[in-house]
């Protein structure tokens, strides 16, 4: 399946994120591992054909982190046992960020559910850069206006004209497992469109069907623990999505407790009895950053007319603020 490509452009942007389509919108659930079962989404979405990358993340605390107000940054993404490579220099109100490049392309981690939508946040508001605030990272998709509790993140919903979000867990599940054949409830067991358990060998080429995740020994040695999203090239998810298994665990909506939010996907340092849309529920407080988390992003509605010139070049779109 093509992918298209979206980019929100803004005079500080320089962000791009690659997402490819999620159709068959009306699409009965999966029920096979439970009632009502997960996957039903009744209108058409993109989703991050990638998760988010260290190297994005770090254009994002370039831009609204110099004075590093809601803890954005983490030392655990640098000096953590399970790092992302994200480095912090200088003092609060002139920090500023770097990740090297054998990093950059991995997924960001030690970043909590509030950190995930505070992207989201200034992704919706055109990639500004100033301070954490209003405009930038405290409203938009979600109205966090200076959230970092458990519980008070929890509260949070979407707004109704949020454009880039966390998925919704059925948002995520769709695109993981959904056999991209119309609007039916026709699931594969694993997000490489297999009913196979993946193995979790890297190897050039891909043979396809593969992840990164721990079974007996990792996928990756250390320090990186992690793969660079996109090279099980041949183990795409039905809608063309990569590393929904394995990598690192996703955030998603799910309100899981009063503290806690969802997560979907295994990672590399979970065995194989998470891979599959049967494995356990994962969840994890809402403020706690972890070194085997990350996420992807969707994008659900468009922008206003007024406020955006569209460009259509092939599968390419670009958003550009007028």
């Amino acid at each position: 399946m093509a992918a298209a490509l979206a980019c929100a452009v803004s005079a500080q942007a320089s962000v791009v994120m690659e997402t490819v389509p999620v159709g068959n919108a009306g699409n009965a659930p999966d029920t096979r591992f439970s009632s009502p079962g997960f996957g039903a989404v009744n209108y058409a979405y993109n989703i991050g054909k990638y998760e988010v990358t260290a190297g994005q993340y770090t254009e994002f605390l370039n831009a609204v982190a110099a004075t590093d107000t809601y803890g954005l940054y983490n030392p655990d993404m640098l000096t953590g046992s399970w790092a992302c490579g994200i480095a912090q220099s200088g003092s609060p109100g002139s920090y500023t960020y770097s990740v090297g490049p054998d990093w950059a392309n991995r997924p960001v981690s030690s970043a909590n559910w509030g950190d995930a939508a505070r992207f989201v946040n200034w992704l919706h508001n055109g990639q500004p850069a100033g301070a954490q605030g209003p405009g930038t990272t405290e409203d938009g998709s979600y109205a966090l206006n200076g959230a970092t509790a458990d519980a008070d993140l929890v509260a949070i919903a979407r707004e109704p004209g949020a454009s880039w979000a966390i998925p919704t867990e059925d948002e995520w599940y769709k695109a993981a497992y959904h056999k991209n054949d119309g609007a039916t409830a026709n699931y594969w067991t694993y997000g490489t469109a297999s009913d196979v358990q993946p193995s979790n060998v890297l190897t050039s080429p891909d043979p396809g069907n593969n992840a990164n995740f721990f079974d007996t020994v990792y996928t990756v040695d250390a320090p990186y623990f992690t793969s660079e999203v996109g090279s099980f090239e041949n183990s795409a998810g039905p809608y063309g999505t990569y590393d929904q298994v394995g990598n690192v665990t996703e955030w998603t909506e799910k309100v899981a407790s009063a503290t806690s939010r969802g997560g979907r996907g295994t990672n590399f340092a979970y065995g194989p009895f998470f891979l599959g849309a049967g494995g356990p529920a994962l969840s994890a407080p809402a403020s706690l950053d972890l070194g085997f988390y990350g996420f992807r992003v969707v994008n659900v509605q468009v922008p206003e007319p007024g406020s955006l010139l569209f460009l259509m070049l092939g599968g390419l779109t670009i958003l550009r603020r007028r």
